[in-house]
């Protein structure tokens, strides 16, 4: 039986879809039931058997070796003067 039901459980489910939506709706609901399903089923089988697009390889930009890099230049600053120390 489907997703797990026995007749037993299924009748009483029937029987009020039947008084809820009648003897002349209930075949279309189930068509487009039916339907919608398929409709699910294929579009996941579609993504499930549709192969992973792998990125393109980004290309290699030639680049010239860089040269070495110095370390910076040892600067000394005056320390500023503080409202409390007049100028040197």
């Amino acid at each position: 039986m489907p997703f797990g039901l026995h007749w037993i459980e299924l009748v009483p489910l029937v029987l009020i879809a039947l008084l809820i939506f009648g003897p002349k709706k209930l075949p279309e609901l189930g068509s487009s039931i039916g339907k919608t399903i398929k409709e699910f089923q294929k579009s996941m089988r579609e993504i499930t058997d549709k192969p992973e697009e792998t990125p393109a390889p980004t290309p290699q930009v030639a680049t010239s070796p860089r040269p070495e890099l110095s370390a910076p230049a040892a600067t000394t600053t005056a320390p500023t003067p503080t409202p409390e120390q007049p100028p040197v």
